[in-house]
């Protein structure tokens, strides 16, 4: 059978893919947020409540989900988790009226528990795939699918459901069953490890090992992993998703409540927003990538992304402190943009430090813990909407403005040299 040079690339085509379907199903509840409210009568409480059943499951699901797909393997792990979200995906638009709260909050909780396993999948896929030199770059790559799939869900939306009565709203629920259908049918057929795929050459299979240790077949124990400083050092560098969760589940309405953006205009609005994140993505991966093969040590390389990320970040506390839309808008995507780029660094801090056989489940521990924070400030945050009003959004602009500075000097406190553990976590 003929060689494929880079057949690499072809696995992280399928992530990306991946990666765009789960947040197209995640996105599609905050593009429709206040529609749906208006039609099933939720207040900012009960939409509160739906986001949180959500990330409460996606929480659980992190931190089984990642030790599960340790165990069973890439392929098969990836694929359960697949098919259970889209499940509950197609599941949200069998709902009726009469149950809408409660049945969203069902739909919701199945969804986050599927969804949960798309992360440890693909950042395990990468570290099997990608030599280290390579791993941030592949990964700001995928994670960039997340704001791919956060554009067309109002691209689709605002095509398909009625702006004002709210008709048809089940139909983008409906879409995410096909995609995933044929995603699983590309991945069943195209992924195997490296060591045995025989569409891989001899020549790609050496770059891949180039810069990795070989590995023992001995499963870690799960409590060994949680004992580790290293993998709560990742886990407190996850908290910065509560602000991504932020933009992803409040954005749309911060822009109805401040700018009177509907579901039909919402649809240019997140484009730019999640072009700017795209971007940042790639090139969070890019700079440290491309410092370390300019001779920069991975511990340097990672940090100083990490810290203009950071620093790039902060103009965002004035995004509701402004009457122009898009400024508004502009200073939310460099927000983005700069999580995006963090993002894509804070994964590959897993694959740097620890062996190959143990990444998902250190990614979903800290997967875990961002999202329990994620949860926290979703409850804050709908409780002061609906007692104090817009300013609540003030508030959390600012808090997600300094809050990556603070969270990194607490990561270099806890693991300032980011020695890399071998395959027994020693």
């Amino acid at each position: 059978m003929a060689t494929i040079k880079n057949y690499r690339y072809r696995i992280l085509a399928l992530l990306f893919m991946a990666t765009t379907i789960n947040y197209f199903d995640r996105s599609i509840i905050g593009v429709m947020a206040d529609t749906l409210q208006t039609r099933f009568h939720w207040t900012n409480v009960d939409y509160g409540y739906i986001t949180m059943s959500f990330q409460i499951a996606y929480s659980i699901g992190l931190l089984g989900m990642g030790s599960f797909i340790d165990r069973l393997g890439t392929k098969n792990g990836y694929t359960l988790s697949i098919a259970i979200w889209s499940f509950f995906g197609m599941l949200h638009a069998t709902i009726r009226p009469a149950f809408s709260l409660i049945g969203f909050i069902g739909a919701r909780f199945g969804l986050g528990l599927g969804e949960s396993g798309n992360f440890p999948a693909a950042i395990k896929t990468t570290a099997e795939w990608f030599p280290k030199k390579e791993r941030a770059f592949a990964t700001g790559i995928f994670n960039a699918a997340s704001s791919v799939g956060a554009i067309l869900a109002p691209l689709l939306v605002g095509f398909i459901v009625d702006k004002n009565t709210g008709d048809y709203w089940q139909i983008p629920f409906l879409i995410t069953g096909v995609l995933s259908f044929i995603w699983v049918i590309l991945w069943r057929r195209t992924y195997k490890k490296p060591e045995v795929h025989p569409k891989l050459s001899k020549e790609e299979l050496i770059y891949i090992q180039s810069d990795s240790a070989s590995e023992n077949l001995d499963k870690i124990p799960w409590l060994k992993v949680v004992s580790k400083k290293e993998t709560w050092a990742y886990a407190f560098a996850k908290t910065t998703d509560a602000v991504w969760w932020f933009y992803l589940f409040w954005g749309a309405k911060f822009l109805n409540a401040e700018f009177h953006v509907n579901i039909k205009s919402i649809a240019l609005p997140f484009f730019v927003l999640y072009i700017m994140a795209d971007g940042g993505s790639i090139f969070g991966g890019f700079l440290s990538s491309k410092l370390i093969k300019k001779g920069w040590t991975i511990n340097k390389a990672r940090k100083i992304t990490l810290l203009i990320c950071a620093i790039s970040i902060m103009p965002v506390m004035f995004a509701a402190q402004t009457d122009y839309k898009w400024l508004s808008i502009f200073l939310i995507g460099l927000g983005a943009a700069g999580h995006q780029a963090w993002s894509a660094n804070i994964f590959t801090l897993v694959s740097d430090v620890f062996p190959k056989k143990a990444t998902a489940s250190v990614v979903g521990i800290g997967g875990m813990v961002g999202t329990g924070i994620s949860i926290l400030a979703t409850f804050l945050l709908a409780s002061l909407l609906d007692n104090s009003g817009k300013i609540a959004y003030f508030y959390a602009f600012m808090i997600a403005s300094f809050f990556y500075i603070i969270v990194l000097g607490i990561v270099h406190l806890i693991m300032p040299k980011m020695t890399p553990l071998d395959e027994n976590l020693n």
